[in-house]
């Protein structure tokens, strides 16, 4: 690592010490999702010193993305969303270590995927289908798995918790995997993490254009949603897998 690499992680060495800043740097995360939650995921990771990130989304930036999603601005409106991401985190630490797949994870591309190659699988996949689908194979795996459940119809920061899957109250996202689960009769093979927010307000406007929110599946609806809630959603998965490896590190 050059002076400018030591220099930019510098105040995480103070807080952490070399063994874990080191611990840190060898660490590889893959990130299923890079919208309002998994955009500030990625960041929180790279500014905490994780430089080998792989993104993976589909998607195009749209004009709707940019009151909550990181690397959606005026300049960045119709690009590739993890391409987009990637040129933003390569500002921060030029010498990272940045994947950008433009893919959707689904029953047809989840075999292109060798999760146990990564030590951390982050789950801020929309899709409900897709979701399920990511959990059981994630948690089947070897990596450490942390999932985002819903982020959008919440206003109150004061609300976001941190739960085991089979613990969450309250969130329709966690309650509509559960049930899908149960009735296929496939559940996940390990316990895992989940950032959430027992708040559904009701959506009080209408979207102009819903168009405009690019996807490469149909969403039933389209919900409101506020950045610092999403933001706070990605920092504290971010702040989930430090944490995990700080522990790992220091007995």
């Amino acid at each position: 690592m050059d002076s400018f690499g030591s220099e930019i992680y510098g105040r995480v060495r103070l807080l952490l010490g070399d063994d874990v800043t080191s611990a840190l740097a060898r660490t590889r995360v893959i990130i299923f999702g890079v919208g309002g939650v998994g955009s500030w995921c990625a960041e929180g990771l790279l500014r905490s010193g994780i430089s080998d990130i792989t993104l993976v989304d589909p998607d195009t930036v749209s004009v709707t993305n940019v009151n909550r999603q990181l690397m959606a601005t005026s300049r960045t409106v119709g690009q590739v969303k993890v391409e987009a991401l990637r040129e933003r985190l390569l500002e921060i630490d030029p010498q990272a270590r940045i994947t950008a797949l433009r893919k959707v994870y689904c029953e047809e591309t989840a075999g292109e995927f060798d999760l146990d190659s990564y030590d951390y699988v982050i789950d801020a996949v929309d899709s409900l289908k897709n979701k399920t689908l990511l959990i059981l194979n994630a948690t089947a795996g070897k990596a450490r798995f942390f999932c985002s459940l819903g982020a959008a119809l919440k206003v109150d920061p004061r609300r976001i918790k941190v739960a085991e899957f089979w613990d969450v109250r309250g969130c329709p996202l966690g309650a509509a995997l559960r049930k899908r689960m149960k009735k296929a009769g496939t559940l996940p093979s390990r316990p895992f993490l989940c950032v959430y927010d027992d708040e559904v307000l009701a959506n009080r406007g209408s979207l102009d254009d819903c168009s405009a929110e690019n996807s490469s599946f149909l969403k039933a609806q389209v919900n409101g949603s506020l950045v610092h809630i999403t933001s706070i959603f990605g920092m504290t998965l971010a702040g989930l897998v430090v944490e995990d490896i700080r522990k790992s590190v220091v007995k």
